[in-house]
């Protein structure tokens, strides 16, 4: 999530970087790619979609609109707006909406499934080593490396995503009333978000120009979905195939689900994930970085399966992975698994509580895609859904600095009132470097984890 009103310039700067490709295509509208030609396309996204979101939709508009023209502009962009007001990761949904308007259903799921599949193998592996390999010294210095860079990450995010964002007062004021509410009132993270987005609403019919921010923009012709493409037969909405829909990726969803409590019995731990993960996977609007909040507060303090700095570990890693930076949800459920197994060997509860907490967390998200992108193709241009996107994309300002302040005291100060300057130097170096340098995630990554060797073993 962490750049969600960023997106449209990210990608208006790649139209202006990939102007001098253009002349190289030809001006016919290309072919319409077989399936097994965008399969191939989708399994290399999953494995070269780094950098967050910004970077992952930066490829997909790149490789999807100017080089293949598989989608015109205008028709990415309205994809794009809309997956941001979903809960869930945007980057994957995004994917899975354009993988199902080029091949309907079965598109989106591969579209969508490739996309997380791979960084879900590589978190596992990495998971593996973290708990098994964790308590070595080399280890545990690469990750004391690892938790400033985090910060970085998270505190650039706010600076992003506020000058972006925050065009006007109200915006402002949505920002700052987000993070009173809470960082001071402890108001759940749902509630910001629903009631910023009703605010939007309402405002947006009041005073339109303070709160339309977000707004489709650009045209293109000669894709195989362009502008004025009549809709295929598969995007049109109907009641049926809504039934369907509900029926088949809600039995998808909580089936394994209650067959886990039939097996382990409803107080077990990886029971208690399945249903936590599916419970956040309906509230998780703006992405990783606004709801991590919610996550970090429940997995931490109300559940214990794992603590402050293993969580600040886990987005490190999370970072290090393609894929969506919301995989880090596996990362949470694998330690879940592992400090509470119970009946279970600590290796098959872990594997299992990662799988529990993929499954939860991207399973909706094909609900949420197959079930409103009919209708959501109908509402192109519909300023009432920008009026709101606009407002929640504000307040998620606040939710991140509120993100921003809890890791800080974690990785700032570790133990009581003792400050940690390694971490707070690396972190500022890290933060500056990122929003004033444009440096890159994955090169701060791993020079923060080489310092922190460097740091405990050598000074």
């Amino acid at each position: 999530m962490a750049h969600l009103i960023c997106f449209c310039e990210t990608l208006r700067f790649f139209l202006t970087e990939h102007q001098n490709m253009k002349g190289s295509f030809s001006p016919a509208t290309p072919s319409k790619p077989t399936f097994s030609e965008a399969l191939r396309f989708w399994l290399k996204l999953g494995f070269i979609s780094f950098g967050g979101p910004t970077g992952q939709i930066a490829i997909m508009q790149s490789e999807l609109v100017e080089r293949k023209r598989w989608i015109s502009e205008a028709r990415f962009l309205h994809a794009l707006n809309y997956c941001m007001l979903l809960p869930g990761p945007e980057a994957q949904q995004l994917a899975t909406y354009v993988g199902w308007l080029l091949h309907g259903t079965r598109g989106g799921i591969a579209a969508g499934a490739l996309f997380v599949i791979p960084s879900m193998f590589i978190l596992w592996g990495l998971s593996w080593i973290y708990v098994t390999f964790g308590t070595l010294p080399w280890i545990a210095a690469i990750f004391y490396g690892l938790k400033p860079a985090v910060l970085a990450i998270v505190a650039a995010a706010v600076v992003r995503i506020g000058k972006k964002a925050l065009k006007n007062k109200v915006m402002w004021a949505l920002a700052g009333l987000a993070f009173l509410a809470l960082f001071f009132l402890r108001t759940p993270f749902p509630y910001v978000i629903c009631a910023a987005a009703l605010i939007g609403l309402v405002g947006g019919r009041l005073n339109r120009d303070m709160f339309v921010i977000i707004k489709e923009h650009g045209t293109s012709a000669g894709a195989v979905i362009d502008d004025n493409e009549a809709s295929p037969l598969h995007t049109l909405p109907s009641w049926g195939r809504a039934l369907r829909v509900c029926v088949v990726w809600l039995s998808l969803w909580w089936g394994p689900v209650l067959l886990l409590v039939l097996w382990l019995g409803s107080e077990h731990t990886l029971v208690r994930e399945a249903v936590f993960f599916s419970k956040a996977a309906m509230v998780t609007f703006g992405g990783a970085y606004a709801v991590l909040p919610y996550v970090s507060q429940q997995a931490v303090e109300t559940y214990g399966w794992l603590n402050g700095a293993q969580m600040l570990d886990g987005m490190g890693l999370a970072e290090t992975t393609p894929g969506p930076l919301i995989i880090v949800l596996q990362f949470v459920g694998y330690l879940g698994g592992w400090n509470q197994p119970g009946s279970l060997p600590p290796l098959l509860s872990a594997t299992l509580g990662a799988f529990i907490s993929t499954w939860t967390t991207f399973i909706p998200c094909f609900l949420w895609i197959f079930l409103g992108a009919p209708h959501i193709e109908r509402l192109r241009g519909n300023e009432k859904l920008n009026a709101a996107l606009s407002a929640v994309t504000a307040s998620v300002v606040g939710v991140v600095l509120n993100l921003s302040i809890w890791f800080g005291i974690q990785v700032l100060f570790p133990s009581s009132r003792t400050v940690d300057w390694f971490a707070l130097t690396a972190s500022a170096v890290a933060c500056v470097g990122l929003v004033r340098w444009k440096w890159e995630v994955i090169p701060v990554v791993c020079v923060a984890g080489l310092m922190g060797l460097f740091f405990k073993f050598l000074v």
